[in-house]
């Protein structure tokens, strides 16, 4: 699944640092097609790592990165509306 994204270079730190908003499920773009066990439980994966799932907004577009668990939940529990931190990359 090719993503036109820019390569992102963001630590969890650098995640961290930004406030958690909410978006619409309906409005991201998801970055893989399948969730994989392996990386769901990898130390940088948002299952354990971070509270809120990481949208890249590019070119008015928002992009979910990493927290796809989280929205399949959220959407499974039929709410619209996810937390996340969404890191506003310039074009």
């Amino acid at each position: 699944m090719g993503v036109p994204i820019p390569p992102m270079a963001c630590s969890r730190a650098d995640w961290a640092k930004i406030p958690p908003r909410q978006v619409r499920i309906d409005h991201l773009i998801t970055t893989k097609d399948t969730l994989q066990l392996a990386t769901l439980l990898d130390d940088d994966s948002t299952f354990y790592g971070d509270l809120f799932a990481h949208v890249v907004e590019w070119q008015g577009d928002l992009y979910l990165e990493d927290g796809l668990h989280r929205a399949l939940r959220a959407a499974l529990h039929q709410r619209n509306i996810l937390h996340a931190r969404v890191h506003e990359v310039a074009a």
